[in-house]
């Protein structure tokens, strides 16, 4: 779990809020992806676990029968090492086994897939003299049984990777949903709280410079108003008709010899 202040170390800009709306967009998009391949492959896996169990109820099953049909097969023949005789006899195999894959969300499951090679008996003559017909019905449970052996084997390897597979899918789905989304949205929230910020802060400062503009520009219209007053008032007394003494003795004495 992702604190509540935690977040990328970015610079707030515009740009930067631009990309961390475009990596949280991502990020949910991601995670809606792997949570529906997480549930797709679990899905999956639980089939797969439901035909393990029918597979491994019905291998017992099978084993049981072919190890009665080697015991009757024994006893018809009175050969305890028959099954040593038919493994030594064997040169090439006619039951064989071939693999593909099976794409399930992405993941690649192998497949286990019997079949039988015609024309190839290296054993056919096996209890001509005596027990022939035990020795085919072995032979026949037998197959059956590695058949379900190499159903079983199938089943069980897509049971491992898918387990594997789905943990790891299970971990990047909570990483991303309670780490990189609570931290690319604690990034984004402080981004705009701190791009908000440098809004007031612009504002205040155009505010305070409008400000001292208006006051000086009332300053200078109310000098310029006094001037204007001065300059008026000068106008009117030399308007009135009286001439003043160039010398600037108006106030002085007469001086009589």
């Amino acid at each position: 779990m992702s604190g509540a202040g935690d977040r990328e170390p970015v610079f707030p800009t515009r740009q930067s809020l631009g990309i961390m709306k475009s990596k949280l967009k991502g990020a949910q998009t991601g995670h809606d992806l792997l949570k529906r391949k997480s549930e797709a492959l679990t899905k999956r896996f639980r089939d797969i676990t439901r035909r393990i169990a029918d597979a491994k109820e019905k291998m017992g099953k099978v084993m049981q029968i072919a190890a009665f049909s080697l015991a009757e097969v024994t006893y018809a023949t009175g050969n305890n090492s028959i099954g040593y005789q038919i493994t030594e006899t064997a040169r090439e195999a006619k039951f064989r086994v071939r693999t593909k894959q099976e794409n399930v969300s992405g993941v690649f499951l192998p497949q286990f897939e019997s079949f039988t090679v015609e024309g190839v008996s290296d054993f056919g003559m096996t209890g001509l003299g005596r027990g022939g017909q035990q020795v085919a019905k072995c032979r026949e449970t037998y197959t059956r049984a590695v058949e379900t052996l190499i159903e079983l084997a199938s089943l069980q390897t897509a049971f491992v990777i898918l387990d594997d597979v789905i943990k790891v899918v299970n971990r990047r789905v909570n990483a991303i949903e309670h780490v990189i989304i609570p931290r690319t949205e604690n990034t984004i929230k402080y981004i705009n709280s701190e791009l908000d910020e440098l809004d007031r802060e612009e504002f205040y400062r155009l505010k305070k410079v409008k400000g001292v503009k208006e006051r000086a520009q009332a300053e200078e219209e109310l000098e310029r108003r006094k001037k204007a007053a001065c300059a008026s008032g000068s106008d009117k007394e030399n308007d009135s008709g009286e001439a003043k003494n160039v010398l600037g003795d108006d106030g002085d004495e007469d001086v009589i010899f």
